[in-house]
């Protein structure tokens, strides 16, 4: 049989690579653009000059540039644009070429301030496409943004690149959550795109208003901004509020932009953009690489305002295999976002992280939101519970109580609330509050 890769057909154009082919060129390809980004950023980038100073932006090999280049932190960061305000030396041009703005919503300290020249967003939004391409997405689809359209990036990305796919892209800022339920409803969106904790809350609100979600037409919800989306029992939540649709989880940050997509294939599985990205799992401590540990990521596009070896706070594990069962050999991370590396709490010797602690919640069933409180007793960190029931069920608070102590060894009280009584987020939820 002819082998179809010996065939030109008359065009002056590569053959297509197949899937090992495409694999083994991947690390040449990383490592050419990373040296195109170096080389780029050397005397121009006030920032990573100083702090690569004396490297050698040719980079030798991958593993040179894993055991030479030092991480980049959110700290450094926020100190450079303390030092120069208002948006630090991590930009590689003069300031007249940028033309986008975007500020992280600080919730994990001082906001951080980032620009964008035309060449960047370009390159942003192509890679949000592909989150919305992964996910099912097409130019036929009616995409529905649940959220106020602030300075947080991702939803300007979003927006933009369903425009771009020919989607019909409807905004669902400024109006409240039982207005945006029947616009919804009306408009005939397909598409929704929130946070887990919002998604639950439209479809809550379904209920509390008595609207028939029997005509809903959302056959994909695209979530992001918390883990919840990789998380079964809320996933499920999820899909249980709105029949006919599938919950798909997705993660970026201010400093990257759009870094995962939903398996196709794998429930609760992200790939990270490798294209785009040069992405490494080190042990948070000692800085070594694990399977896992802390997601460390290079933008190997974003030249304008770049981040190298960026300390993304991200605690992710590894897949055993490197090629998907979707196909792909982008790094698939199993259970996706685990956790953030600040988010830990020690209570009486266990690690707890809120995405175990959200897990056990939503599978006791009939919550409709909780809050954590974190106190300290005896110089000792203790946790209470509190949960909003969304139905009559007197035994809710004891069967929660037994599954966390069956989970993590550890009493953890849990006291009901009245109905209404715990606040609703439309942005990432602030449910861990220390007392």
């Amino acid at each position: 049989m002819e082998n179809p890769k010996s065939v030109n057909r008359g065009l002056d154009l590569p053959m297509p690579l197949y899937p090992d082919e495409r694999a083994a060129a991947a690390p040449a390809e990383r490592l050419a653009k990373l040296r195109i980004l170096l080389a780029e950023i050397a005397g121009h980038n006030a920032f990573y000059t100083r702090k690569l100073q004396g490297l050698d932006t040719e980079i030798p090999h991958l593993d040179w540039f894993r055991e030479n280049v030092p991480f980049t932190t959110k700290q450094e960061l926020i100190d450079d644009q303390s030092a120069h305000p208002p948006f630090g030396s991590n930009l590689t041009y003069p300031i007249a070429r940028y033309s986008h703005f975007a500020q992280t919503n600080g919730t994990t300290g001082q906001p951080l301030r980032w620009l964008d020249t035309p060449e960047n967003w370009s390159w942003l939004v192509g890679n949000w496409r592909r989150v919305l391409e992964e996910s099912g997405v097409t130019g036929n689809d009616r995409v529905f943004y649940a959220f106020s359209f602030g300075p947080f990036i991702g939803f300007w990305l979003a927006f933009e690149a369903a425009v771009q796919m020919g989607c019909l892209a409807i905004p669902g800022a400024g109006i409240r959550s039982g207005a945006r339920l029947r616009q919804i409803l009306d408009c005939g969106a397909t598409v929704l795109l929130c946070t887990p904790t919002y998604a639950i809350r439209l479809g809550e609100t379904a209920i509390e208003e008595g609207v028939d979600m029997s005509s809903s037409k959302i056959r994909r919800i695209v979530v992001a901004g918390e883990p919840g989306g990789s998380i079964k029992s809320t996933q499920s939540r999820i899909e249980q509020l709105w029949p006919g649709a599938r919950a798909l989880d997705h993660h970026g940050l201010t400093e990257c932009g759009p870094v995962t997509y939903a398996c196709p294939a794998r429930e609760r599985v992200l790939h990270v953009m490798e294209s785009s990205y040069f992405a490494e799992i080190v042990d948070p401590s000692t800085g070594a690489p694990a399977r896992r540990g802390e997601l460390i990521l290079t933008t190997l596009g974003r030249l304008g305002s770049p981040v190298i070896r960026y300390r993304s706070g991200d605690l992710v594990g590894r897949a055993a295999s490197d090629r998907c069962e979707c196909g792909t050999f982008d790094l698939a991370l199993e259970g996706g976002i685990l956790a953030r590396t600040d988010d830990m709490i020690v209570v009486r010797g266990v690690n707890l992280f809120p995405s175990a602690i959200e897990e056990i919640v939503r599978s006791a069933g009939g919550v409709a939101e909780y809050r954590v409180e974190v106190h300290t007793e005896r110089g000792l960190t203790e946790l209470t519970i509190h949960l909003e029931p969304s139905g009559d069920d007197g035994a809710l608070a004891h069967r929660l109580e037994q599954a966390l102590h069956n989970a993590f060894a550890l009493r953890i009280p849990v006291k009901l609330v009245e109905r209404g009584s715990l606040p609703r987020f439309e942005m990432k939820a602030q449910r861990w509050l220390r007392v």
